[in-house]
């Protein structure tokens, strides 16, 4: 890869649209970068996704058997929550090693810390064998996925943004979460044709493991991909030359900390329909609803397609009208959309739930499909990767981990019921829509030059 200013005519800056500030170009193939990109977050998000499955249908019974069926969902959704938990400590600590030594090096510790962390899963003993000393373990591993995940997603999007050539980053950045897309379909997949294939005895007994061993297959053909790709030209023009700084998260907490939890609050939408759609409706579908498991992983598989088309349409038209409007809009469609979710889902009708899901995920696309481009064009290059890494974090927990873990309790008062999960979604989107709203448009930024403030009314 050559590192150098762009001086060849008609060829746009990385980083910005013509004429917003100088730019640098790579000899890098951008659908390389994308397929490196792409296959990150396809390894943490079916790695994700294959738990969250595990944990609605079967951890309860296999690994906390002791605690009743009721209480054991509870613990294995809890078991789903920690990682989110850890995935701040991961943003920070990866995020520092990003800012500093570069994108391409940490996400390959990333990579290979979360797909060992799956695969020991799939082989780890229960307590049958080995007694209390299983569930801790799974914690402890789930932990390790946490920390990579957090580390994970912000250096896969960076790594394509800072490559995307101007007027082409949404789409381009596009391909970190089409990742998350894929993987859905892949882990929802495999859970569906394992229910298939095999009686509840077999599935609870080993069946499970087989999605948690292929993630072994994704792990080798991840690291090779990226171990052929180079670092950022963004990056690397920026460390060519940048003075001593502080510590990249205080440096992004000092001067970019709005911009932070604005940018995690206008995720909070697309993570909590899609993790209500992937993890606790599979759940709900199966014991409230009492729905045959195939069938709710089968919407869900379908669900993983209509997560795609989102993604696609979100980021592509994203460089047409812009990162703002695109989240906005979803965001508000997805406010009213809550509010009827659960009334319709407890019609106990199997088509119904298929359209519920598929709908919630086609909403959650079009702005996941933005997520990537916008966080990249908040923040500037020597922290860029710390605080987008947070800021998603931030998302992941109070719109992925906090919808299913409080889901129990507020859907067993006498005064709403289920409906209070259509509340608490809907508030969640409603958040989204207010914190797009205070951020500008930042799809013309370069992003070799972002020193403004961002938050509407303050200096441009």
């Amino acid at each position: 890869m050559t590192n150098q200013t762009n001086n060849k005519p008609g060829t746009p800056p990385i980083g910005g649209s013509p004429g917003d500030g100088a730019g640098v170009t790579s000899d890098v193939p951008m659908i390389r970068v994308a397929v490196a990109s792409l296959m990150g977050t396809v390894i943490e998000f079916y790695d994700f996704l294959i738990f969250a499955a595990a944990a609605a249908l079967v951890f309860g019974h296999v690994f906390f058997p002791a605690l009743g069926e009721a209480a054991g969902t509870a613990a294995a959704f809890g078991t789903l929550g920690v990682a989110f938990i850890a995935r701040p400590i991961g943003a920070v600590l990866f995020g520092h090693v990003g800012d500093r030594l570069g994108r391409k090096r940490t996400l390959i510790v990333t990579m290979l810390v979360m797909g060992f962390a799956t695969v020991a899963i799939g082989l780890l003993p229960t307590p049958a064998t080995i007694g209390a000393a299983a569930p801790i373990l799974l914690v402890t591993l789930r932990l390790c996925q946490g920390l990579a995940a957090g580390g994970e997603w912000a250096g896969a999007v960076l790594f394509t943004s800072e490559h995307a050539p101007a007027g082409k980053r949404g789409f381009w950045s596009m391909f970190t979460n089409l990742g998350g897309a894929i993987a859905s379909l892949l882990a929802l997949g495999t859970f569906f044709i394992a229910d298939l294939a095999m009686s509840d005895a077999d599935f609870r007994s080993y069946g499970w493991r087989i999605p948690f061993l292929l993630s072994a297959l994704l792990l080798l053909f991840g690291l090779w991909i990226r171990l052929k790709t180079s670092e950022t030209p963004v990056f690397e023009q920026d460390r060519a030359r940048r003075e001593k700084t502080e510590l990249p998260v205080i440096e992004a907490i000092r001067r970019q900390w709005r911009e932070i939890l604005l940018g995690g609050g206008a995720l909070l939408m697309p993570f909590a329909l899609y993790y209500m759609g992937a993890s606790y409706l599979v759940n709900y579908g199966t014991s409230a609803l009492d729905l045959g498991s195939s069938s709710v992983l089968g919407a869900a598989v379908v669900g993983g397609l209509t997560l795609a088309a989102g993604v696609v349409a979100g980021g592509a038209l994203s460089d047409r009208i812009g990162r703002r409007r695109v989240i906005l809009t979803a965001s508000c469609v997805a406010v009213g959309w809550c509010l009827v979710l659960f009334p319709l889902l407890d019609t106990r009708s199997l088509l119904i739930f298929w359209v519920g899901l598929c709908i919630s995920t086609l909403i959650s696309g079009f702005a996941y499909g933005v997520a990537g481009s916008y966080l990249s064009e908040l923040y500037e290059t020597r922290y860029r990767y710390t605080a987008a890494a947070i800021a998603y974090s931030l998302a992941a927990i109070f719109g992925g981990a906090l919808p299913p873990l409080v889901a129990a309790p507020v859907t067993s008062t006498e005064a709403l019921g289920s409906y209070g999960m259509s509340l608490l979604l809907a508030l969640l989107c409603l958040v989204s829509a207010t914190c797009t709203f205070v951020v500008k448009d930042t799809s013309k930024r370069d992003l070799t030059d972002i020193a403004a403030v961002l938050v509407a009314g303050s200096r441009p």
